[in-house]
């Protein structure tokens, strides 16, 4: 049984797979991981956690995978892992969730892609055709971009609004102005890349950004825990 944890800025995610399929995952916030057993489906042979969260949160985390010290990866971003080669500037200064994401992309496509992982914060990245990491965006997520707007200004308030063509109300101006920029973001972009490249989208905030991106669109739900899988499998 492989363990796999995606611990995030806002909530945690994590999963048991025993080999042949998923056996449970979950989605939580912080303040619920001092509930969480691990141990629930019995001793596991491999923890892989890829760790963006507090100081805090790994403590806590360590404190939970306490007797697993030897079989537990803290991942940290390496020059190639599983056929991906990383080409940021300082490889092990890229984030671990990224790197995640991207090795799982990677091994479900084998082509060159844009992976877009929309949370707290919206990471969107580039993959070649020769299976090489190539850099990206990080930019404020959907929730991110809201609380700025009600927090930053004067009159605008926390919305709670539509996306429509032509908004006619400030909550349906910010909520279409919010997914507009994400969205414009990612396909400015994907204009960089070979034409018909596909975007593979993941991440909380997925379902908002994602009718406004051009197919073709690869949703994959958990896609930090598929590439967390495919490096416990790889080693």
């Amino acid at each position: 049984m492989d363990l796999l944890i995606d611990a995030g800025n806002t909530r945690i995610k994590f999963g048991w797979h025993d080999g042949r399929q998923w056996v449970c995952r979950e989605d939580i916030a912080h303040d619920a991981l001092d509930a969480v057993s691990f141990s629930r489906f019995g001793p596991v042979q491999r923890v892989v956690v890829a760790h963006v969260a507090s100081e805090a949160i790994r403590s806590r985390l360590m404190v939970l995978l306490a007797g697993w010290e030897a079989h537990t990866e803290w991942l940290r971003p390496s020059t190639e892992r599983c056929g991906l080669s990383n080409g940021y500037a300082a490889p092990e200064r890229l984030g671990a969730d990224r790197w995640a994401a991207a090795i799982g992309a990677w091994t479900r496509l084998r082509r060159a892609c844009v992976v877009v992982s929309a949370g707290t914060a919206t990471t969107v990245d580039a993959i070649d055709e020769t299976g090489r990491f190539r850099g990206g965006l990080i930019l404020p997520g959907h929730g991110l971009m809201l609380r700025a707007l009600a927090g930053g200004t004067a009159d605008l308030p926390l919305a709670e609004g539509q996306c429509v063509d032509f908004p006619l109300n400030t909550h349906d101006a910010i909520e279409t102005g919010i997914r507009y920029a994400q969205s414009g973001a990612v396909e400015r972009f994907r204009a960089q890349m070979p034409f018909g490249t596909p975007v593979v989208l993941t991440g909380g905030s997925a379902a908002a950004l994602a009718p406004l991106i051009a197919p073709p669109r690869i949703d994959i739900p958990n896609l930090v825990l598929e590439g967390l899988l495919q490096i416990a499998r790889c080693g």
